[in-house]
């Protein structure tokens, strides 16, 4: 088989063909979409988040019915809950155990995890804001970085754009792989991101705009109508996961808050109300309080433009909605045609 120019290092490290990761965007990442792109060549992320294990376990086994392919699950290890270090340890350790070939860590340290991932066999990938942060994570023996720029849709650690993030990045910690993260949707900046020294792309934005993302039409279609403009860097939404800012579309619940005179929370418009009520791991369906994170399930009953509809500036370069395979195609074909110019 002739390899494509896409090909990096980090293709061997994950045992894929092309490198180009779909983010675990929380349980909008099911087994559905992982598998769809791991099977067309590149590493699916399930989204783990802090999703308990007895709960992530039959997502992991669904997925691996899916795919013979390797495939990644992500863990949010929330620094700001100081304590929980033995149950992200546990849920690391039962990942690994499970056969995840990779995993995906993110808003924290990786030290205490890393000898948990890689005593069962898992490499571990962790995405980081800054140069800094990219450096100590390699001291800690991660086996590869995510280095996400300030683009980035969903919670953004980065502070700094994607281009000045990744060169100086790539400089500070090469060999070790690094990837680059925010911004990037289509097959041209995947060729720019390897031009820069990134031996891989981690795409969120994208994957939304999928068929097997377990999202609510109405949000799919937003991202394919939304422009980098309409995307707006925030901390509004902090219900369950407080002092984290992200980028999401503007929508009612934006429109609504400066019009009331951006207030502090606790004070907002709507506050303490329900926007509506869905299942986002498929099973039990909860009530969802305004503010709080979390992405509409497709049986969201609710107003999606009170939702956080969360979105990267890659918006602008989304522009339809198809199988996550085609999509990766579509990327591998854009990205070798650029590369080969």
């Amino acid at each position: 088989m002739v390899r494509s120019p896409l090909h990096t290092p980090l293709c061997d490290l994950l045992g894929v063909r092309y490198p180009i990761l779909s983010a675990g965007i929380g349980m909008a990442a099911g087994p559905e979409l992982a598998a769809a792109v791991s099977n067309a060549g590149g590493f699916g992320v399930l989204g783990g988040g802090g999703t308990p294990i007895e709960r992530l376990a039959p997502r992991v086994a669904k997925l691996r019915e899916l795919t013979r392919l390797p495939f990644g699950a992500n863990v949010i290890i929330d620094e700001n809950e100081p304590g929980d270090d033995v149950w992200y340890s546990d849920h690391v350790a039962a990942l690994g155990d499970m056969g995840v070939a990779a995993i995906v860590l993110f808003w924290g340290d990786p030290t205490p995890y890393v000898k948990v991932a890689h005593d069962r066999g898992a490499k571990v990938l962790i995405q980081v804001g800054s140069t800094e942060e990219a450096i100590a994570a390699a001291a800690a023996g991660v086996d590869a970085v995510i280095a996400q720029g300030f683009e980035a849709g969903g919670h953004v650690r980065g502070t700094t754009s994607i281009w000045d993030l990744l060169p100086e990045t790539v400089r500070a910690l090469e060999p070790l792989p690094v990837l680059a993260s925010g911004g990037i949707g289509d097959g041209a900046g995947v060729a720019r991101a390897l031009q820069a020294g990134a031996q891989g792309v981690s795409l969120g934005t994208r994957f939304v705009a999928s068929d097997e993302c377990h999202a609510h039409p109405a949000y799919k279609q937003r991202i394919v109508e939304g422009r980098a403009e309409d995307t707006v860097y925030n901390s509004l939404y902090d219900v369950w996961w407080p002092n984290a800012p992200h980028r999401t579309l503007r929508n009612k619940t934006i429109d609504e808050w400066e019009a009331a005179g951006c207030p502090p929370s606790g004070s907002r418009p709507g506050e303490g109300t329900v926007i509506g009520h869905h299942s986002p791991g498929g099973d039990e369906r909860i009530d969802w309080p305004r503010y709080a994170i979390g992405c509409a399930a497709p049986d969201f009953d609710g107003d999606i433009e009170y939702a956080p509809l969360w979105a990267g500036t890659s918006v602008s370069v989304v522009n339809d909605i198809k199988p996550a395979g085609e999509i990766v195609e579509d990327l591998v074909r854009e990205a070798e045609a650029a590369l080969n110019r």
